[in-house]
C-alpha cells in the first residue's frame, strides 16, 4: 500500500534545488510513495510589486494583501513559480501538474486580520479529491497557496499553514519542509536528529532557533497528528532520502530526545 508525502518548498528554495533533491524524489516515487508539493513565492512577489512599483504595507511583519497586492500574488504564485516548478520536474523525468488551491475547491478559507492584513486568509477546510485523483494516476500536485472563502473570494495563505492543512487533509504518513539549511541546529552548529515540540520551544527560548526558522518548525509542529506522527525539516540543495532513509531534522509528538 502506497504512502503519501507532502513537501513545503519555500520561495526562494524553489530555484535552488538540486540534482541530489531530484534524486531522492525519484527514490520515493520508485518505492510507491505518492508525492505533492506545496510552494511559497514571497521573494518573487517582493520583486514583482517592487518592479511594478506597487507600494507594500506591513503589520507585525506580515505583509498585508490588497487587491492589488493579491492580484500579483495570483499571478507570481499560481502563474510563474507554479509554471517553473511543474516544468522543472517534468525536466526531471516526473509527471506532475501545477494546480492552486482555489482548484477544485482545494482551499477553503476565512480572513485573518481583514483590517490589518487584509485578503490574507486562515485555511478552514480542504477538499482533496483533484489532488488524491491525481496522486492515485501517478502525477505529482504542485500546488499554489491560494484559497477561496465560502462567498467565492481569492485569499492568499501563508504557504507553510496552507502545506500543513493540505498534509493532515490527505493524511500524509510525512511532511518535508524543504529548507536552504539541511535541518534544525543545534548550539554547536550540528544537525538535531529528533526534537519534540517540547524542546523547540526550549531552543527559540534559548535563541538557538532564531529568525525565520521559527515559522517553519511551529508550522511544523501544528502539523502533528495522530496520522503524521512525524515532520522533518530537510534541505533542497542535498539528497534528502538515502538507502530509504530520510536525513534532516525529524519533529515528533513525545520523548525527551535532547542531550543537552
Amino acid at each position: 500500500m502506497s504512502k503519501t508525502v507532502v513537501l513545503k518548498c519555500g520561495g526562494s528554495t524553489v530555484h535552488q534545488l538540486s540534482e541530489t533533491f531530484f534524486q531522492s524524489l525519484k527514490d520515493l516515487v520508485s518505492s510507491n510513495w505518492r508525492v505533492m508539493i506545496v510552494h511559497g513565492g514571497g521573494p518573487d512577489i517582493t520583486k514583482m510589486l517592487k518592479a511594478l512599483e506597487i507600494e507594500t504595507e506591513f503589520y507585525n511583519g506580515q505583509r498585508k494583501t490588497t487587491e492589488d497586492v493579491l492580484e500579483i500574488a495570483e499571478m507570481v504564485l499560481a502563474g510563474k513559480i507554479n509554471k517553473h516548478l511543474t516544468n522543472l520536474l517534468q525536466q526531471k523525468g516526473f509527471n506532475s501538474i501545477g494546480v492552486s488551491g482555489t482548484d477544485g475547491g482545494l482551499l477553503q478559507a476565512e480572513y485573518l486580520d481583514k483590517e490589518n492584513l487584509g485578503l490574507v486568509g486562515k485555511v478552514t477546510s480542504v477538499q482533496t479529491s483533484v489532488v488524491s485523483l491525481l496522486m492515485e494516476n501517478g502525477y505529482i500536485p504542485v500546488v499554489a497557496p491560494l484559497a477561496r472563502t465560502v462567498t467565492n473570494e481569492t485569499l492568499n495563505v501563508n504557504a507553510d499553514l496552507a502545506a500543513a492543512a493540505i498534509a493532515n487533509g490527505v493524511g500524509a504518513e510525512k511532511f518535508l519542509f524543504v529548507t536552504d539549511v539541511p535541518g534544525i541546529m543545534d548550539q554547536n552548529k550540528q544537525v538535531i536528529e529528533t526534537i519534540t515540540p517540547q524542546e523547540i520551544t526550549e531552543l527559540i527560548g534559548k535563541e538557538v532557533i532564531t529568525g525565520g526558522m521559527i515559522p517553519k518548525v511551529e508550522s511544523a509542529v501544528a502539523t502533528l497528528s495522530d496520522i503524521c506522527q512525524e515532520v522533518m525539516i530537510v534541505s533542497g540543495s542535498e539528497a534528502f532520502v538515502e538507502n530509504g532513509i530520510f536525513k534532516g531534522t525529524k519533529i515528533v509528538k513525545e520523548g525527551k530526545v535532547l542531550r543537552s
